[in-house]
Formats: C-alpha cells, structure tokens, sequence
C-alpha cells in the first residue's frame, strides 16, 4: 500500500493535472465563465472616441455602430459597475453620450444607433483633449480617480490625423487614462502607437475594413470580463481560494500554515531547514540548458520560507571537480539567494557525481560551512548523465546521517543512480524528465517542507490522514464537476 504522503502527492498531481489543463485553455475558460454568469465588469468608465471625419463613408459608419452596440452587449452596465459615454469627432468634436445620461445597456444602444457622422477632417489630437477635459469630467458623470475605478478610452480611426496627438495622449495616460487604438484600413500604425497605453501588443489593433471590425468585440468583452476565478477554478490555491475583483488570494484550513508561494498549505510549522544543491555543470549539460537549470533552482528558492530563523540555502556546482557556489547562510533572503544563482558560471568538465555527493556530507553540512546543530538537513542533487565516478557509499552515507536526499535528473541521467541517491520512500524523492524544458513540474512537485513523522500505529494520526485524503478527494471532485458544468454550458450556447 503506498504511503500516506505518497498518496497526498498523487492527489495534489491530479488536481495540479488539472489546473495545468485549465491553464492551456484560457479562451475556453472565459467564454464558459460568460456563458455561465460568472464574468463581471470591474467599476469602470469607458469612453469611445470615434472618428466619423470624411474618409469614413456612412455604410461604414454604420459598422462602427454596430462594434460599439456589440461591445456594450457584454459589459456589466450600471451606475455603480460600468459607465460608457462616446465622443464623435472630425474636424470638430462631439459629446454624443456622456456618462452620466444612459444607466442601461438598451438605453445606451438605442443612442449609439442615433449618432450621425460629422465628415469633416480628422483632428484626432483635439478628441483626445476633449475626452480628458469633458468627457472623463466629474460633472459628465465620470467617477473620482480611485484605484478602485478604470477609466478607458477606446479610439476608433482610419486615417492620418491632422495635428498632434503623441502629447495629449501622454498627458491623458499619465492622468490614469487606460488608451486602447483601433486602427483601419490605411490608418497611420505609428500615430496607434503614440496614442495607445503601454503594452502596446494589448492596446494596439488593426483592421483591414470596417466591414470586419466586429471580430474585435470578443477582446474588448473578454478585455473587460473580471471572472469569478475562485468560481471558474482559473486559480492555484491548493485549499481555500477568496475572490477579489479580477483576483484572488489563497488561505488554509484550520490547523494548516500558507506557505512562502501564496498558494499551498502545510501541515508542519515552518521549521528551519538548511537545503543544499548540488548541480551538476558538466559539458554535457551544454550552457542554453544550465541557463534552464538556474531558473529551476530559483523557482524552488521561491518555495520556500527563506528567512535567518527558517531555511538556509546553499548551492554547489561540480563537473570533473567540486566548487561551492556560496554555503549556508551567506545569503537570507530570497532576492540575494537568487541573484547569486543568476551569477553562477558554467564549469563545463565531466561527471563526479560520486566526489560531489562526499563533499556535501563531509563540508556543506558542517558548521564550518554554516550548517546549523539540530536543524533538518535536505540535499537536492541534480544531474543529467552517468556519474564517472562510485555513488554508493557517499550516497548510503548521506541517508544514514539523516540528510533527506532529493535526486533529480534529466536527460542520459541513469534513473538507477537517482533511486540510490533518494531517500525513502523512493518514490516520492526521485524525478526524472527526458527534456530540461519540462524542469519546471518538477519544481511544482518537490516538496521540501520537513515534518515530523507521524506515527502510523497512532488513531490520531490515522484519523488525520484519513480526513486529509477525504478532504482532498471531495476539493478534486468538486473541481473537476465544476469544470464539467462550465464546458456544458458553453457547448449549449455554441449550439
């Protein structure tokens, strides 16, 4: 039977399987979670800013409309969610709806339906002035500045504008105005770029006509959708998950501690442990994927409680022979910890794997190398070929000075050598992936945490691993019902 942290873990994978498949559908989340309810609009005051200077025939205007009414369709309107107000501009500028007059979608559609191009020039400068000083004006019904309130401007134009607009757009970002620039047809790319909000891979798009400009509806309705994401499940909180508009927190259960990452919980205090890595930097690894390697031990620095009074983390490097990056204690915080990893440099030799294992029992873990009396000891090796040296004693005696030894490999890494290294259960202390690009699950799966063995003839403990496991089981099954209902929910409204 395996063990109960062996089961844990398999547990903890499933549901980790499933975020990660909830992740690569991101597209399929949200339509779900607007097919289902569950997308709010987070309070915000949006003001289009339409061009409807000559050059824009009134068929094509008229598609302009329909974009603005489809956009509106999806947004939470109400005086105290979303606002919306339209500026009509050529060479003159127009307040068509301000956002104070409509508190409905249908009152707004129905003047959005009404509006008439102006056909004159294109002073796209003069627009954006206007939209600041009036449109986003308390008395045209937009909102304090708060950080609790957005405010967006999204510009329609399909020519070259006839005065300056890189300034006054600066001048209206810098006042907390969000600028998304919709260009079409011949429209001048870089006037886009000097009017849109940074980054401008989000703010900047492109139409080829007007007569396809509703195929950018969906990226302003999901651009504004704020999804439950607790509800959705698009969250990694590894118990209690609590919603907050367009975010989220995660917390533990009762008699369980939230760890260093803001996601997982444990059920052992953060006690002090001094984590070693022993990282192999032969040839063989090849300098593009040692680059691989740094990021993964900075993503496992990331775990943990780094602190003087909590884990200390040394770092070792060998090839043909051994270097000790920097011991013990040398740095308490996670921002110098991984500094120092981005620093290390690649030594290129071969393969003592068995050298570099003696030189953890017999320096790394020493006082000398600041190690500290009575505090858990974790070895993390990883290696990605056969050692060129013997591994058994210097493995054996590791474990036998009570170090928990973590072996991963990758790659020509011979899975017998990382089973000798590990600890018991084996299982649960070796990894392997055939590709360095995959290090980053096993990162997510290693867990260092040290806790007192619980003692499996003891009811107590039975009776907490039981409900552990229960408790675990019920949270995956709910998820996965609740991933269910969305998809179901979205296929019905494809139908």
């Amino acid at each position: 039977m395996p063990s109960p942290s062996a089961l844990l873990l398999l547990l903890l994978g499933l549901a980790g399987a499933t975020t990660t498949a909830s992740a690569a559908a991101v597209d399929l989340r949200t339509a779900a979670a607007m097919a289902a309810g569950l997308c709010k609009t987070r309070p915000t005051d949006i003001v289009f800013i339409i061009d409807s200077s000559r050059s824009v025939r009134p068929a094509e205007f008229e598609q302009v409309k329909v974009f603005l009414a489809k956009v509106i369709e999806g947004l939470d309107v109400g005086p105290n969610a979303t606002r919306v107000g339209v500026v009509n501009y050529a060479s003159r500028v127009k307040n068509e709806v301000s956002l104070k007059t409509h508190r409905t979608k249908a009152g707004l559609v129905k003047a959005v339906t009404k509006i008439e191009p102006l056909s004159t020039g294109t002073m796209t400068g003069l627009s954006i002035q206007f939209a600041m000083n009036v449109a986003f004006s308390e008395s045209e019904g937009a909102r304090v500045k708060s950080p609790d309130i957005s405010k967006v401007a999204i510009i329609v134009t399909d020519g070259r504008p006839q005065d300056n607009v890189k300034d006054v757009a600066q001048r209206a970002r810098d006042a907390g105005i969000e600028i998304f620039a919709i260009g079409v047809g011949r429209v001048d790319m870089s006037t886009l770029r000097q009017m849109a909000s940074d980054p401008l891979d989000d703010h900047v798009d492109y139409v080829e006509s007007y007569s396809v400009i509703e195929k950018l509806t969906k990226k302003f309705q999901e651009a504004f959708c704020v999804s439950d994401l607790c509800a959705t499940g698009d969250h990694d909180c590894e118990q209690v998950c609590i919603s907050s508009p367009g975010s989220y927190k995660c917390a533990c259960k009762d008699g369980f501690t939230l760890m260093a990452d803001g996601r997982s919980c444990s059920a052992c205090s953060n006690t002090a442990t001094d984590v070693v890595f022993l990282i192999d930097g032969s040839k063989s690894v090849r300098p593009e994927n040692f680059e691989l390697v740094k990021k993964w031990i900075n993503q496992i620095i990331d775990k943990l409680d780094v602190a003087d009074s909590r884990a200390h983390v040394g770092l070792v490097q060998y090839s043909s022979g051994v270097r000790e990056e920097f011991p013990l204690g040398r740095f308490n915080n996670k921002k110098d910890l991984k500094d120092a990893v981005k620093k290390m440099a690649y030594m290129e030799k071969g393969t003592m794997t068995g050298q570099a294992l003696r030189y953890i029992t017999d320096n790394s873990f020493s006082h000398g190398h600041g190690a500290r009396p009575g505090v858990a000891k974790v070895g993390i090796v990883f290696t990605d070929g056969r050692s060129q040296d013997y591994i058994g004693d210097a493995a054996k005696k590791a474990k036998e000075m009570g170090y928990k030894m973590y072996a991963v490999g990758v790659g020509n890494a011979v899975e017998d050598e990382l089973k000798e290294i590990a600890s018991e259960p084996t299982g649960e202390h070796y990894f392997y992936t055939a590709d360095f690009k995959a290090m980053t699950q096993i990162a997510k799966k290693l867990q260092i945490n040290v806790c007192p063995d619980d003692d499996p003839c003891e009811c107590d403990s039975l009776v907490k691993f039981q409900k552990k496991v229960e408790e675990a089981l019920q949270a995956l099954t709910k998820k996965l019902e609740s991933m269910s209902k969305r998809i179901a929910l979205l296929e019905n409204k494809i139908v």
